[in-house]
């Protein structure tokens, strides 16, 4: 009898350890890397691969402590192996999303993985509500961006509350989890404190610091990658910004219009020839430019002009590089044979940065597929990696990067999403505040009569 005993007690004991090692794995389990460049892919695969591929990065590669997503994928700038990003987990949270629609994880993967950035969040290092640039991953203590750059950033806490605004629209159900998940992100939304970050002027400050105070002196003026920025202080439940911050801070700035025509195209906004084009793709990875606009400008056709002009400067290639044409295309901010630099027309460093024309994809759909085939079929061996395309390359220089940044993968992921089903948009534009924040705006779009 005791031997019995002793094997059931056992047998017993064997079972209950598997089901919580199981319990345990429910959360996470790693996605299988495709690194055998694959022929006769339909458009779908294609971009079903690129975007499974990419979403690796912000789950096999986050943050083993807080899930959040890394800075990038080398130790680089003695950043160290525990830098994670504020705005680049913005985007994460939003692949998410899209990877549990896809399937390539369940939804109760995603709602787990999100619940633990958000627990994370709920306790790390903020000021007057708002996040660092960056945060240690494993401690929630904040890391310098720079020597005064050490206490809030208000442009990268509005691309996270971008991600987590479009996340609590999305966790609906009523479970523990969920529930949770929705509560806390109210709960941060709510004390994030916007109008404070005016310094009593109708301008936003980027930057104030416990340390340094208000000694970077950064007004937040347009046309960049700031609009969610302004959008989403209007949305605040509890302090918002009034409109004239918006427009007196915001739109007054030699380098908001333009409305000249460069290589035929209009601009209607911002630098000459454009600008980096993570300008006409971070802000609106939830926010849908389709049929938004106001005074200013009808923000569709600015991205879409934005992203026509930079393709065509790329196809004129003035500079004579190496490897430029119709089919490879994109200049923006990433890594490159001399270190990270904005690349743009203006800044032309014969680097082209995959994710510029694959986050330009609800603007040009078409060219966008045929620099999608040209990256991966042509040029595979050489920028295809085990999270997608390299940050950058350099066919001039023979160069072709190792690595990665949160900021540049996410919006691949996201922006192939809202072109493929708008999911994201139709999230994020569901928010009742962000309704009520363009409305305090007087920006208009479709998404205010739903």
């Amino acid at each position: 009898m005791k031997l019995k005993s002793l094997l059931s007690l056992l047998i017993l004991t064997t079972l209950t350890f598997h089901a919580i090692a199981q319990k345990k794995n429910v959360a996470f389990q790693g996605i299988k890397a495709e690194m055998k460049i694959q022929k006769n892919l339909s458009d779908d695969q294609l971009l079903d691969l690129v975007q499974k591929q990419t979403f690796r990065y912000f789950w096999d590669f986050g943050h083993p402590v807080s899930g959040m997503a890394r800075e990038r994928s080398n130790v680089a700038f003695e950043y160290g192996n525990e830098v994670v990003t504020i705005g680049g987990t913005g985007f994460g949270v939003m692949a998410t999303i899209v990877a549990a629609e896809r399937k390539f994880i369940t939804r109760e993967q995603a709602a787990a993985r999100t619940k633990k950035i958000v627990d994370f969040l709920y306790k790390a290092d903020q000021f007057h509500g708002a996040f660092p640039h960056w945060l240690n991953g494993e401690t929630g203590k904040v890391i310098r961006f720079s020597p005064k750059d050490d206490g809030a950033d208000i442009v990268e806490t509005s691309l996270l509350f971008q991600g987590l605004l479009t996340a609590r629209q999305y966790y609906t159900a009523d479970n523990a989890v969920e529930t949770d998940i929705r509560n806390k992100i109210l709960w941060m939304w709510e004390g994030v404190e916007w109008n404070w970050f005016t310094q009593q002027q109708n301008v936003l400050y980027w930057h104030w610091s416990p340390n340094n105070g208000w000694s970077m002196n950064h007004p937040i003026k347009g046309w960049n990658e700031c609009f969610i920025t302004y959008v989403l202080a209007a949305s605040s439940p509890k302090s918002p910004i009034d409109k004239k911050v918006y427009e007196e801070g915001w739109a007054n700035s030699n380098t908001f219009f333009n409305g000249k025509k460069f290589e035929g195209i209009t601009l209607p906004l911002g630098f000459d020839f454009g600008g980096p084009l993570f300008f006409s793709q971070y802000s609106f990875t939830g926010l849908d430019p389709r049929g938004l606009k106001d005074r200013y400008a009808d923000y569709f056709e600015q991205n879409k002009n934005h992203t026509l002009i930079n393709r065509a400067y790329c196809i004129e290639n003035p500079k004579h590089f190496k490897g430029y044409g119709e089919n490879s295309w994109g200049l923006t901010a990433s890594d490159s044979w001399q270190g990270y630099a904005a690349h743009s027309p203006s800044e032309d460093l014969s680097v082209i940065s995959p994710t510029a024309a694959l986050s330009a994809f609800p603007y040009t759909p078409e060219y966008s597929m045929k620099a999608l085939k040209h990256f991966y079929f042509d040029l595979g061996d050489k920028i295809w990696s085990e999270y997608g395309f390299v940050d950058g390359f350099s066919e001039e220089h023979n160069w072709y990067a190792k690595s990665h940044l949160a900021i540049d993968q996410g919006p691949i992921i996201c922006m192939i999403e809202n072109y493929r089903s708008g999911l994201l948009w139709k999230l994020f534009m569901s928010s009742p505040d962000v309704k009520n924040g363009l409305n305090r705006l007087g920006i208009q779009s479709p998404a205010l009569t739903k």
